[in-house]
């Protein structure tokens, strides 16, 4: 009887296992589809290994020598500047590597309701769309930096309790900066809040660096800024979020992204904390990266080359061909610059190119060097005359 127990189990439990290895088999078969589709469209993205720290020159595993870095968020320098890792090292030794713990376990959504409206400029970073797409509010995408059609999804949008205007303050793929003037008038007009993440300003654009809303004179009418610490102020972790008190308290209570992720490694604090103290004393560091921007800039466009956005350290080398922004990106390595070719979907189709981020901490010798790659590479690709 227990043997035809067995008998009986193992063949019940076969069809289970046919179906289920079925249904593997066919996951396994779309998955290579989509994959071989990426690698056939040229859009197929490599990850390269850096062996060292952060900083203008670093060592990439498979490259021989020592690279020119032309593609980090380092805008400042200062995630390997001596006085951050110091100030680093005294808070991890102080306090540990981390708490071990979130900061509450609690709470629902947090700012806007299905009674309210956000309304996105298309263009904006994936983790603003991804921020948008999982909130309740009704949804409304005015097209890249046009005042008209945001005039007229504001019109649209009027039957709804609030209004937030979300967007970028610098764009991390074009450089360029959104009219925060005229978008202010226009939430001022119909009665609309203002939201800009200044992931790619803060920092650096402004009297005193505090972001894109500095720069264009419109610091009291951003009703929330939201930034991070992983970028220019030292490329460790973290962000911050400000405005009204009120705000800031209901995020802290009902803000899934702040309640469910570990607090801020103290390390992390304290290198952000005195990369904060070090643009506070002198604005030297970012007068050097601007200089640097505008050399690079200027080079590029001389030599026959459409660099978009205007005097953002961010200066996207405009391709248009995926396959041809790889293939430049890869001969530009074996020079010994190291810079990505941003493709679709990070970027829209045709409008391939590649993002090279110009630094306080390179040499004039260094932006030469790359200008100088990008000519000879260039004009081996067809890129240049």
């Amino acid at each position: 009887m227990w043997a035809g127990r067995v008998l009986h189990a193992a063949l019940s439990r076969a069809p289970r296992e046919s179906r289920a290895q079925s249904a593997l088999a066919q996951l396994r078969g779309i998955l290579e589809e989509e994959l071989e589709s990426i690698r056939g469209a040229g859009t197929w993205k490599s990850e390269r290994v850096i062996t060292s720290r952060q900083g203008p020159h670093i060592h990439v595993d498979g490259a021989p020598g020592g690279i020119i870095n032309f593609c980090a968020n380092n805008y400042l320098g200062l995630s390997s500047h001596p006085e951050v890792i110091q100030a680093g090292l005294r808070t991890l030794k102080e306090f540990g590597a981390g708490l071990s713990s979130v900061r509450f376990i609690c709470g629902t959504q947090a700012l806007l309701t299905s009674e309210d409206a956000v309304l996105s400029d298309e263009l904006n970073h994936a983790s603003i769309i991804d921020g948008i797409r999982l909130c309740k509010a009704h949804k409304y995408r005015y097209r890249h930096l046009d005042m008209a059609d945001l005039e007229a999804k504001l019109q649209e949008a009027q039957k709804h309790r609030l209004r937030l205007v979300a967007t970028d303050g610098a764009f991390s793929m074009d450089g360029d900066i959104a009219p925060l003037q005229e978008i202010c008038r226009l939430a001022s007009q119909y009665g609309a809040l203002v939201f800009v993440d200044e992931s790619h300003a803060t920092g650096f654009l402004g009297a005193t660096g505090r972001g894109t809303d500095e720069l264009l004179g419109v610091m009291d009418q951003v009703t929330i800024i939201n930034s991070t610490l992983g970028k220019a102020l030292g490329g460790a972790s973290g962000g911050y979020t400000t405005g009204p008190g009120a705000l800031v308290s209901l995020l802290r209570q009902r803000a899934r992204p702040y309640l469910f992720s570990n607090s801020l490694p103290p390390a992390a604090v304290g290198c952000a904390s005195k990369a904060l103290d070090l643009l506070m004393e002198s604005n030297a560091i970012v007068q050097s990266m601007a200089a640097k921007t505008l050399r690079f800039r200027s080079q590029m466009e001389a030599a026959g080359f459409t660099i978009s956005g205007a005097n953002h350290p961010i200066c996207p080398v405009m391709l248009g061909d995926a396959r041809l922004a790889l293939n430049i990106a890869d001969d530009m390595l074996k020079r010994g610059i190291f810079v990505i070719g941003f493709s679709y979907p990070v970027v829209p189709k045709g409008k391939a190119r590649i993002r090279v981020q110009i630094s306080a901490v390179h040499s004039e010798e260094d932006i030469d060097r790359c200008v100088e790659a990008f000519v000879e590479v260039g004009r081996l690709h067809g890129a240049l005359p």
